[in-house]
């Protein structure tokens, strides 16, 4: 028997505490492609759907693909939007024996604040108590009760940088295969404590989320678990099921996934305190990178992790850059700002020019940094295009929209139109900078930045640049997560 099995995308992290709220276009900004365009898109990548389209060829499925979309994580998610994209997704369900379906975990729409749970109550409804829908989900989602009790299966990425989406949605297609044969009858239970964070923020290199992630997989091979997800939570949403969550798969009988889940959550609780990475002041980075630019054969890379458009940051602090233009660094590069005027001004002075650009820090001068007003060379002036083949990248084309290279003394700088975080090589080189040739590379990222520029570092020191990630962390100030809730409370162990 074929079966007829809906696969899709809507995937959004949603800040909260960011004063740009999330519309239609900033989905068209980056991804969001309709029925017939997603195969030529998502064919022959290592992404998430792309491994449907090949699970589909190998268990004979009829695939209904009628939205791929995903958009920058920024604010909150415009209700109309969050409504559209749900409509387009639920209508390919009609007819359906089951689904593969890509969501994030932690979005957020006006007026909803579970949005993948409501996605998939609706889905529900349309295919019905029995069929099997398994979900892939970013470690950083604040799974919910509703996700857990509306979804077969909730299958967490496994790695920080997030590069297994290729695999993991593989998993899923083969529980998919199984349960559609009725060789298996998968149910999802969840575990959570009352903690806003945890989990050593999701970094799976070591500490308590490999430990977690190890033994879950031991599981899994054991036969004792068909799936085992730990995610870590993302602590920038300002809602009541923020945070660090276990969830576990089971073949009909949840009584033991469900006391594997409270035991791993438990672990999570007494290790909330690990931290792994601690962050560097602006001053004592630059100056390291001062100090190490002569005679250098690897760049050193500086991660200002407070300005990360990947959580919803703005994208175009300066703090970080302008230390580096007044310490005059030589062979330096700066990627990005995002400012789509700037970018509209360097083109207006031409490629090859010099002319007075104001640069960045326009949407919040008081977290990273005001506006630069900068006499800068333009090196270059692209479309924004380039294919990522980095570990992150998948071989996708992305687009940052009209970019342009400036150079101010001896620092690069990439300004970009559409925002973005820092995660594959191919951003600097599109622009015309050669990374391996740098002395030092500054990048706005939290962690997916290692992917691709820690092999090439020298040394990788991540920076407070007082951006919103830092602003957020030091005013505290939620007001609609459950209490009480640890740090914001003092919790008996």
């Amino acid at each position: 028997m074929g079966y007829r099995i809906l696969t899709g995308q809507i995937a959004h992290e949603t800040n909260t505490f960011s004063k740009v709220a999330t519309t239609l276009e900033h989905f068209r900004a980056g991804t969001l492609l309709l029925g017939n365009e997603i195969p030529a898109a998502r064919r022959g990548t290592r992404t998430a759907l792309g491994a449907a389209f090949e699970a589909a060829e190998k268990f004979g499925w009829t695939l209904s693909y009628p939205l791929a979309a995903a958009a920058n994580p920024s604010g909150t998610v415009a209700g109309e939007t969050f409504e559209q994209l749900s409509a387009w997704l639920v209508a390919g369900a009609e007819g359906c024996d089951g689904a593969l379906i890509d969501l994030h975990g932690a979005m957020v729409a006006e007026g909803c604040e579970d949005a993948e749970g409501e996605i998939l109550a609706r889905l529900r409804r349309v295919l019905g108590a029995e069929a099997p829908i398994v979900v892939t989900l970013d470690l950083h989602g604040n799974i919910t009760q509703r996700m857990a009790d509306n979804a077969s299966a909730l299958i967490a990425v496994r790695t920080y940088p997030h590069i297994d989406y290729y695999e993991r949605t593989w998993q899923g297609a083969n529980l998919l295969d199984r349960a559609l044969r009725g060789e298996i009858h998968p149910r999802t239970v969840i575990a959570r404590r009352p903690m806003l964070r945890g989990l050593d923020g999701g970094r799976t290199q070591t500490g308590p989320m490999r430990e977690l992630i190890d033994r879950g997989e031991a599981l899994e091979a054991a036969g004792k678990a068909l799936v085992v997800s730990v995610c870590a939570g993302f602590t920038a949403a300002d809602i009541h099921d923020i945070g660090p969550s276990v969830t576990v798969t089971a073949d009909g009988d949840t009584t033991g996934a469900r006391r594997i889940a409270e035991e791993f959550m438990t672990y999570a609780w007494q290790t909330r305190d690990f931290v792994s990475v601690h962050h560097a002041t602006i001053a004592d980075a630059v100056a390291r990178a001062k100090v190490g630019q002569l005679h250098t054969e690897k760049p050193l890379v500086l991660a200002d992790v407070t300005d990360n458009p990947g959580s919803g940051h703005y994208g175009d602090t300066t703090n970080l850059l302008r230390a580096m233009i007044a310490a005059e660094l030589e062979n330096a590069a700066f990627y990005a700002i995002f400012d789509p005027e700037a970018v509209l001004a360097a083109a207006k002075i031409g490629a090859g020019s010099k002319g007075r650009i104001r640069l960045g820090g326009r949407h919040d001068p008081e977290a990273g940094g005001g506006p630069l007003d900068l006499d800068a060379r333009i090196v270059s002036l692209t479309d924004g295009s380039f294919q990522c083949f980095g570990p992150m990248g998948g071989g996708v084309w992305r687009s940052y929209g009209p970019s342009a290279l400036l150079r101010v003394g001896g620092v690069s700088i990439a300004v970009i139109s559409r925002n973005g975080q820092a995660n594959d090589l191919a951003q600097l080189i599109s622009l015309g900078v050669d990374p391996l040739r740098c002395a030092t590379i500054a990048v706005k990222s939290n962690h997916h930045f290692r992917a691709a520029f820690e092999p090439i570092a020298r040394e990788v020191v991540t920076v407070n640049g007082g951006g919103l990630g830092a602003a957020i962390l030091a005013r505290m100030d939620y007001r609609h997560v459950r209490r009480p809730i640890w740090p914001l409370d003092e919790i008996e162990p």
